[in-house]
């Protein structure tokens, strides 16, 4: 009995076995298309960068995308058919029912790729006026207003600083009492970024392992920069061609720094390149409309991380010691810099006249001193940026603006701006997701 038992238990296993449903076999996900083209779309930014010193801010993907990418690059005219081919596959692909961050990362690309092409057609040769440029670069561009219609902004600033000598000598001299000395500029930035880090940090969590290290150059057409190295770390360097003064420890402190491109850099690697995958966020073409929003948001972050006096007192009760400078007239000071903020359009003028040759560069030197109120060494190094990067100085004022209006949006409370701000240098914007309705 028990024999025939489990030879009958045995024949009913083996029948429940045959007759049992097959286990599905495990498919895999179908691969995301637009990773494909953010693959190409990093290779065909490297290999555009070959062609022009500069044109790639930074990349920290692949060793070997970059290696493939520089061996054998190819001209300018099969880059640009190149461009427009994988638009037209990033056109093909359909996003509409997935979730608003993969849509805005599809826009983001379409956008980053028109601003390849704008660039492209520059260094064939093709002549684009100022506003061709920059809303092919950067996706935006200002209202040009006429140059007298901001001599109500000088008009002021010569009732606050009165006296001989033109306006822009005066404002030139009266700023230059205010220079860190050389020997004490390294503590005074330190003690600048440290505080504009801890400000951020407040609102934004800082990722573990985040860091900068600090140069002094010369010989630059800028006076800061911050190379983003990948790694969540930055190397931030400061140019020391003319005498610093006080008030740009904490304005380069936050722009180069934080909430600034260090803040910036390493939220989107963080989040969209190492937690999403997004390849795209590996480079950093300068012109394009990334640069938009990196300017932008780090010229207002100074404004963010340091509301109302804030600055002023901070200044003054750290910074000035620091530098070894009386504070005497440390309140006339922020008052000028708040009344020079009113001549920040006439930069763009300036420049447009400039590039579509209207004026020569003798002109917008002598421009430049008149409305943004500059020695003749400061106007230059100013018309010098303009040589080197042409319409990109719309970023900073323009890109201000729009980023300003866009996180003040969110209302008066503190944390809700921090957190607008937040959204705009951690996920795929462009100038018109700035754009307040």
């Amino acid at each position: 009995m028990i024999r025939r038992t489990r030879f009958g238990l045995l024949a009913l296993l083996l029948v429940c076995v045959a007759c049992a449903p097959k286990p599905t076999p495990q498919v895999a996900a179908p691969a995301d298309p637009l990773d494909d083209i953010a693959r190409q779309y990093v290779m065909l930014s490297l290999e555009i960068g070959t062609h022009e010193e500069g044109y790639i801010d930074a990349y920290y993907g692949p060793a070997e995308w970059k290696q493939a990418a520089e061996a054998a690059p190819r001209a300018l005219p099969a880059l640009a058919q190149a461009v427009d081919a994988l638009d037209a596959s990033l056109a093909s692909v359909d996003v509409s029912g997935r979730e608003t961050l993969v849509q805005r990362r599809a826009t983001f690309l379409r956008a980053q790729l028109n601003a390849a092409r704008t660039r492209l057609k520059m260094l064939r040769g093709e002549k684009l006026s100022f506003r061709q440029e920059s809303l092919g670069l950067f996706g935006a561009t200002p209202d040009i207003r006429p140059l007298e219609s901001y001599d109500p902004v000088l008009a002021e600033i010569e009732a606050l600083l009165p006296g001989a000598g033109t306006l822009a000598e005066r404002v030139d001299g009266f700023q230059e009492r205010f220079v860190i000395p050389a020997d004490r500029l390294e503590p005074v930035f330190e003690r600048a970024i440290a505080e504009c880090r801890a400000r951020t940090a407040a609102h934004i969590p800082l990722p573990k392992g985040e860091s900068f290290r600090m140069e002094f150059v010369t010989g630059k057409p800028w006076s800061g920069y911050n190379y983003y190295q990948g790694n969540l770390a930055s190397l931030i360097q400061i140019n020391t061609d003319l005498p610093i003064r006080i008030s740009r420890a904490v304005d380069l402190g936050c722009h180069e720094g934080y909430p600034g491109h260090h803040a910036l850099n390493y939220l989107l690697e963080q989040r969209l390149m190492r937690a999403r995958g997004w390849m795209e966020y590996s480079v950093y073409p300068l012109y394009s409309p990334q640069s938009l929003i990196a300017e932008g948001s780090a010229n207002y972050g100074i404004d963010l991380a340091f509301p109302d006096d804030d600055k002023l007192t901070f200044e003054m009760r750290e910074l000035y010691p620091l530098a070894g400078l009386a504070t005497a007239d440390a309140a006339r000071l922020a008052q000028l810099q708040k009344a020079l903020a009113g001549l920040r359009g006439a930069r763009f003028t300036i420049a447009q006249m400039y590039l579509d040759g209207q004026i020569d560069r003798t002109r917008a030197i002598a421009l430049t001193q008149k409305y943004q109120l500059m020695s003749e060494a400061r106007a230059k190094q100013s018309i010098g940026f303009t040589d080197t990067y042409r319409s990109y100085v719309i970023n900073y004022g323009l890109g201000q603006d729009m980023v300003q209006d866009f996180v003040e949006a969110a209302g008066p409370d503190t944390k809700a701006r921090w957190a607008a701000m937040e959204r705009v240098i951690s996920e795929p914007t462009l100038p018109a997701d700035l754009a307040v309705k």
